[in-house]
């Protein structure tokens, strides 16, 4: 009886430390949630130099890299602002699939731990876990077909706090947006700051109607899920990121003299007013600041 007592309980052990660990938070903060943007390489620099203007902050200096687990060469920078962090990739080889579709890389503590807990919530396990020049990165994709990269660094990365913190902004259509939240939520612990079933429509283009937009807390920064038909007017749908300034109006000037094309807006709606742009190489956001100011 000793004997089968002492094999059960190795067994449970041993269970245990496979198990998927879905009760642990592996966030570190929001200003390591970056934004994965791919630009051609003559388009790189400007880009980069556009960001800066229009937001301000710092950058890494510029490399060539193998950033993926097959054969591959991208240009690759990190643009460091105070409304968010932006990675940039100008590859000069063909994309390895499936990436240029992630959207984001959450900085995670425990790289093998935390795509368990995602596994464990309801996340599909695109690309396994690889090494990177300085570290190890894993595409995720949870339900409803949003894909993040998750990213952890050998000696842990520090980036300056943000002044604001971005939005991920999320489309999933009417029947996966339950599903999409629950996994996200398991998987950051986080939690739901507002369900507008009636939020304004002007914000994906339809004035005239209304959808429902759900956002999100995390110790990973801040999840903006619209939930919607699929009827998008163009540019709607095409941005990753939200970015909030203190003052839309100068910061659009900012970005228009570096470049930026103003492709929707400004306009005003949930207490904010915003517009929606487009950078030199193609990368569209929305920018936004509080009502109060302008």
């Amino acid at each position: 009886m000793k004997r089968f007592l002492m094999t059960a309980i190795a067994l449970f052990s041993l269970a245990a430390a496979l198990a998927p660990a879905a009760d642990s938070n592996f966030g570190v903060g929001a200003q390591y949630d970056t934004t994965h943007v791919y630009v051609k390489p003559q388009d790189f620099d400007k880009f980069v130099a556009s960001l800066v203007a229009t937001f301000g902050g710092s950058t890494t200096k510029e490399g060539v890299f193998t950033v993926t687990p097959t054969p591959s060469k991208t240009m690759s920078q990190l643009v460091l602002t105070p409304a968010g962090t932006v990675s940039v990739f100008g590859f000069q080889t063909p994309v390895p699939y499936p990436f240029g579709a992630e959207r984001t890389g959450y900085l995670v503590t425990n790289m093998d731990a935390a795509v368990r807990a995602a596994q464990a919530d309801g996340a599909d396990l695109l690309v396994s876990s690889f090494d990177d020049p300085i570290g190890k990165d894993a595409v995720i994709q949870w339900p409803g077909g949003v894909n993040m990269q998750l990213y952890w660094h050998t000696t842990p990365p520090s980036y300056p706090a943000l002044q604001t913190t971005p939005e991920n902004r999320v489309y999933v259509s009417r029947e996966r947006a339950a599903a999409f939240v629950k996994s996200f939520l398991l998987f950051s612990h986080g939690k739901v700051v507002s369900d507008n079933v009636h939020a304004p429509g002007v914000e994906i283009g339809r004035a005239s109607d209304t959808y429902r937009r759900i956002r999100i807390s995390s110790v990973f920064g801040v999840v903006a899920v619209s939930v919607t038909d699929g009827h998008l007017p163009y540019p709607y749908g095409r941005e990753m990121t939200g970015y909030e300034v203190v003052n839309l109006v100068s910061t659009l000037e900012k970005a228009k003299a570096a470049g930026v094309s103003v492709l929707a807006g400004p306009y005003s709606a949930d207490g904010r007013n915003a517009a929606m742009v487009q950078f030199p190489g193609g990368y569209i956001a929305e920018i936004h600041s509080t009502a109060s100011e302008k």
